[in-house]
């Protein structure tokens, strides 16, 4: 037994790999210092130690642990939903700054603040779900830190209070999420399945090691019933995340290559279907490259080839038609520091011998008030010229107009209930229109008051319509609408593009809405980016409908092949691995069998096991399982370092059975199955 035995431990040593030692590897990372790290960051547990390690197929937290993890997944999934949603609505920040300002009176960044604070809170709880990851792929219990706890219901509190507040106040936000998926669509689901060939490395790992796993327990598995009960139970669990993980990962595999069969996007069309450039409507002039409803605006958007001048009116209180937006002065012009006790004052409260004296440029040179935050800087000559800017009449833009022959669109300003013109400010406003001699057919006449006054007084004006019914549209014979672009999400509006009603949509600042309208074939647009608008040739995110089917085709089947070989690829490798672990443990089977064998030869001559602990003059052979063996009824002697051999029986004693050598043990246990004695020992053999 001991030459088989010692057989066996090199074959052992031959099948284990030895460790791979890279100095690289040791230098620039230590897997000791990787674990600390994830521990410090989700646990704040920064002291190295023996961390509590799951088996596979076990629980990976404990039950508190366990109710709150539906926590921090709600909490990612609605900071990435709100963090989508206050991206999408970037054409909107100048808006939400204004109503902001309107109520603190101070203008600042809010729409900056929030996108920072969503993007804060999405990357927060992406992190503390990225590291419960890493630790449930290392096998660490996750023990997720009280602070974290804490900063988790606050996030799920701010976006939770956040959607409410946008539900409540700013509900038409979702068609601007609505319009973006339309245009994005197609790029998101090519991008998708992008990160699905990514994800499918350590799924596909995962789900192969599970196999393995399966596959060593059950052969493994005795004829113990209560053990085969427990394994089962463990094989149970083990098929269940595997299910878990892979079922999934398959079905929105499977959803992503169906999905161009449900996508609309206006952007895929044909190129002969493709309308003509949009039209540019400057809003308040050019207010990214000067300071807005002023000359100096106006005079820029014509260099910038605007097609029509969009302005606001209010009438002074002795009747003079200016050119503001805001209901008071305090953001466009010096009012606080001339008249700081009429700031507050409406607007067309003041006569035009004071708001002549205001000064409206200055203003737009201050940082802290600048109007748009991705404002390009001014040359010397334009922050001269803006500082000497004033509120301009709209006499003074009828001979802008005039002079380049542009349209005139505007909204006007009901005065208050006391003013002097409240009940004639419309026959005032066409007055003056008149008075400046500007072609008729120019102005495009958006107020909604009065109409068939001023259908009789200026019949060549361009009268223009809200959303209105096609009906109502044709019986005014109005033969263009100004629209707001989220309505757009509606049908594309396509009714009124099919009864030959020119549209325009207001207010369009980002580049992918302006190509979302050039594709939905919209006239014209109102907008404060002239300078980056007029720069695009041709519509971004524009293709034919037959390279996207060459595009999605190519990257179904790309994928496809990459997912299956990556799977395939684990397969082959667990499979390998096991097969190794197998013929390893071979051997280890080979001498539990020859210990058993020699326990039952000793129980069938009546032999004790060797003393553990052996005398001082006796060596210890550590790699021979057998010590010299002793006659039960005898004393054991003190024998001396030459005299190894085993005592020997007294003549005539035929009871006594001599010991019995190694390689006798191997045919002992057959006879003792077949019933026949083993020879017994003649005294005059000796």
């Amino acid at each position: 037994m001991s030459n088989m035995v010692n057989r066996i431990e090199p074959t052992r040593k031959e099948t284990e790999k030895p460790e791979s030692f890279n100095p690289w590897i040791s230098q620039f990372f230590s897997h000791q210092c990787y674990i600390t790290f994830l521990t410090g960051c989700y646990s704040c547990h920064w002291k190295y130690g023996q961390w509590e390690t799951t088996k596979l197929g076990s629980c990976c937290c404990t039950r508190s642990e366990q109710l709150f993890c539906p926590f921090l997944i709600m909490s990612f999934v609605l900071s990435v939903i709100l963090l989508f949603l206050w991206i999408e609505t970037s054409n909107e920040y100048f808006g939400i700054d204004w109503v902001a300002f309107l109520g603190t009176g101070y203008w600042f960044f809010w729409s900056i603040f929030l996108l920072s604070l969503c993007g804060i809170l999405a990357a927060y709880t992406s992190l503390l779900l990225l590291l419960g990851i890493l630790l449930i792929w290392e096998r660490i219990k996750l023990y997720l830190h009280w602070c974290h706890k804490a900063l988790i219901l606050l996030v799920m509190g701010l976006c939770i209070f956040s959607t409410y507040v946008v539900c409540k106040y700013w509900n038409d936000r979702w068609l601007v999420a609505g319009l973006s998926l339309q245009i994005f669509a197609p790029y998101m689901h090519l991008s998708s399945i992008s990160m699905m060939v990514i994800l499918c490395w350590p799924v596909a790992f995962c789900v192969a090691r599970l196999e393995r796993e399966v596959r060593m327990r059950r052969h493994e598995m005795t004829s113990d019933e209560r053990e085969r009960l427990k394994k089962c139970n463990i094989l149970t669990r083990l098929r269940a995340l595997q299910v878990a993980v892979g079922v999934p990962f398959f079905l929105i595999l499977l959803f992503l290559y169906s999905m161009p069969l449900g996508i609309y996007s206006p952007c895929i069309q044909k190129k002969e279907n493709l309308g003509p450039k949009p039209t540019f409507i400057a809003h308040r002039g050019a207010p990214m490259v000067g300071p807005e409803n002023t000359i100096m605006a106006f005079e820029k958007a014509v260099e910038e080839g605007a097609y029509a001048l969009e302005t606001d009116i209010y009438l002074s209180y002795d009747e003079v038609p200016f050119l503001m937006h805001d209901y008071d002065l305090r953001r466009t012009t010096n009012i606080r520091e001339v008249l700081p006790e009429a700031a507050l004052n409406y607007t067309a409260s003041f006569r035009w011998d004071f708001l002549s004296t205001l000064n409206a440029g200055k203003w737009f040179l201050q940082t802290g008030r600048r109007p748009f935050f991705n404002m390009k800087p001014l040359s010397e000559a334009d922050k001269e010229k803006a500082r000497n800017q004033s509120i301009p009449k709209l006499g003074d833009l009828l001979k802008i107009a005039k002079k380049e022959k542009k349209f005139v669109i505007f909204d006007l300003n009901a005065p208050p209930p006391k003013h002097p013109v409240r009940h004639k400010y419309i026959h005032q406003v066409v007055s003056v229109i008149l008075d400046s001699q500007i072609e008729q057919h120019l102005i495009l006449w958006l107020p909604g008051d009065d109409r068939e006054y001023v259908r009789k007084a200026a019949p060549g004006f361009q009268h223009v319509g809200r959303l209105w019914s096609i009906e109502r549209l044709t019986e005014e014979n109005i033969s263009r609408i100004n629209v707001d672009y989220k309505k757009l999400f509606h049908s594309g509006l396509k009714d009124y593009k099919a009864a030959n009603i020119d549209i325009n949509l207001y207010i369009i600042n980002e580049p992918w809405l302006f190509s979302l309208a050039w594709c939905s074939r919209i006239n014209s647009v109102t907008t404060d980016n002239i300078p980056l608008l007029s720069q695009l040739n041709h519509p971004h995110f524009f293709m034919t409908p037959s390279f996207y089917i060459f595009i999605w085709v190519l990257v179904d089947i790309v994928s496809a092949v990459f997912i299956v070989a990556l799977f395939c690829f684990h397969w082959w490798r667990e499979i390998k691995t096991e097969k190794s672990l197998k013929a390893s443990r071979i051997p280890e089977d080979i001498q539990e069998t020859a210990l058993m064998t020699e326990k039952e030869s000793r129980k069938i001559f009546g032999l004790q096991p060797p003393s553990s602990q052996p005398g001082p003059e006796e060596p210890l052979d550590t790699q021979t399982p057998f010590i010299s063996q002793q006659h039960p009824k005898r004393q054991p002697s003190k024998s001396s370092k030459e005299d190894t051999k085993p005592p020997v029986p007294p003549m005539g004693d035929v009871n006594v059975k001599p010991p019995v050598s190694p390689k006798e043990t191997n045919i002992l246990p057959g006879l003792a199955e077949k019933n026949i004695a083993p020879p017994a020992s003649h005294p005059g053999h000796h």
